[in-house]
């Protein structure tokens, strides 16, 4: 039995690391206190409880959690601090051992959260940390939490997917996250028609490994694709990260010719190398990924496509990471998503002999995120001086407002005209050249 009355009058305070499905799950925390009376707490004011939902991709990434976490307990003294995600999942110990922590929830606990703050609202007034951790091994996890949140931008995160069965040798998702599950294509649907009423334009699939989806509902992805393109009031759909082994040609070729599917996709290639994707133990090759690029701007020529590439994996000696720099080169892709390796405990990699060094890895970083922006820069120009569909995102006060096409160019409308009444609105206007950091081209409301 949930307390309702234990929530009135509180303040929240959120912080997020990590994926869209991360940012996806805490705003859905976020919905639910705020049906029960929880609001979220202004700059300045302190909060009664704080949720901090991690990461753990990499070392760097825990090391952003644990400072989040500390200063979470510096700025809002007193507060109820829960952690959850990745990081939790997989060291709640020292989570829950953290000064202030009060409550650590596991991959499959974080959906009970509002049971948990009513049974520890329920006792008495807190005078110290509590410190409890809650995990449940990934292998019994089978529930599905769902979500479909407006995260701080328009775009609404419609969660289709959790967990995932690949175990890559460098990664830690499948012990953090759980084996893969979803939910049916029926509670999807009902889900971006609650978004659509609520006023949503564009929505975003969310998941670990969502090409991945019907594994516990013996569906297929690119049919909860053709249903959702059939949902009213939705304009836009956007595909996170899928793996290029279950981008299905039938799936590429549905969103040429959909009404609601954008020419954009987010390819998770991670080595150019064939050699060291099967030291990663990906499941595809060079050849098939190059086809599939090929295919998506055959069908699509204008459609967005960004890479996720690792550098400085073990085994990747210098002559590997030459043939994934010419391969990536060869690529007709918009934009490289660079990330340098970092060991995590207990995975696989770890038994590879050959050891990258960080000047190395930096190095590999720097002369791939150089490609990136040739590439994108050189995407962007083309689209100069034609005309595109707008969606526009809330500018702050005093700022310039920003907005996306339907091929993910991203175009900046300056602070001058900014106007409350654009936000989550589309409309068609002639781009402009580059804005001053060429990270937008710049449109003019009189070309509307």
């Amino acid at each position: 039995m949930i307390n309702t009355s234990a929530f009135q009058g509180k303040k929240a305070a959120f912080f997020t690391l990590g994926c869209k499905l991360n940012f996806s799950e805490t705003s859905t925390f976020g919905r639910l206190l705020h049906d029960l009376g929880v609001t979220t707490v202004a700059d300045g004011e302190k909060a009664d409880i704080c949720i901090v939902n991690t990461c753990s991709v990499t070392e760097v990434a825990d090391h952003k959690c644990r400072q989040a976490i500390h200063r979470m307990v510096r700025q809002h003294p007193g507060a109820f601090v829960v952690v959850t995600g990745c990081y939790a999942q997989l060291k709640p110990e020292t989570v829950s051992g953290i000064d202030g922590v009060d409550l650590v929830l596991g991959a499959n606990e974080k959906a009970n959260l509002i049971s948990y703050l009513s049974e520890a609202w329920s006792g008495e007034t807190k005078k110290e940390a509590l410190h409890e951790f809650h995990v449940e091994k990934t292998k019994d996890i089978k529930t599905f939490a769902p979500s479909c949140s407006k995260g701080n931008r328009t775009r609404y995160f419609l969660k289709v997917q959790d967990g995932c069965d690949y175990f890559c040798t460098y990664c830690t998702i499948p012990f953090a996250r759980g084996f893969s599950r979803n939910p049916t294509i029926d509670s999807l649907l009902k889900q971006a028609s609650d978004a659509a009423d609520e006023g949503a334009k564009e929505i975003v699939l969310t998941g670990v490994n969502i090409g991945d989806f019907g594994k516990s509902t013996g569906e297929k992805f690119v049919d909860l694709v053709r249903r959702l393109d059939e949902v009213k009031g939705i304009s836009r759909y956007r595909i996170s990260s899928i793996e290029p082994d279950l981008l299905d040609d039938e799936l590429i070729e549905f969103c040429a010719g959909s009404r609601a599917f954008m020419p954009h996709f987010h390819i998770p290639l991670q080595s150019g190398s064939d050699e060291v994707l099967r030291l990663m133990h990906r499941r595809y090759d060079t050849q098939l990924f190059a086809r599939k690029v090929k295919l998506i701007k055959d069908v699509m020529p204008d459609a967005f496509i960004g890479v996720d590439v690792m550098v400085g994996t073990r085994g990747e000696k210098p002559e590997l990471f030459e043939e994934t720099y010419n391969f990536l080169d060869s690529l007709d892709v918009t934009q490289l998503h660079v990330f340098p390796y970092s060991e995590r405990p207990g995975t696989m990699a770890l038994k590879i002999p050959y050891v990258v060094s960080d000047r190395d890895k930096k190095e590999r970083s720097r002369r791939l995120l150089e490609m990136s922006d040739l590439k994108t820069h050189a995407f962007y120009k083309k689209h100069i001086g034609t005309e595109a569909e707008i969606l526009f995102e809330k500018a702050a006060e005093g700022k310039a407002m920003h907005g996306f096409t339907r091929n993910y160019v991203r175009v900046e409308l300056p602070p001058s005209q900014a106007n409350d009444a654009l936000d989550n609105k589309l409309v068609t206007m002639k781009l402009g050249e580059f804005n001053l950091s060429k990270t937008a081209l710049k449109v003019n409301i009189t070309d509307i």
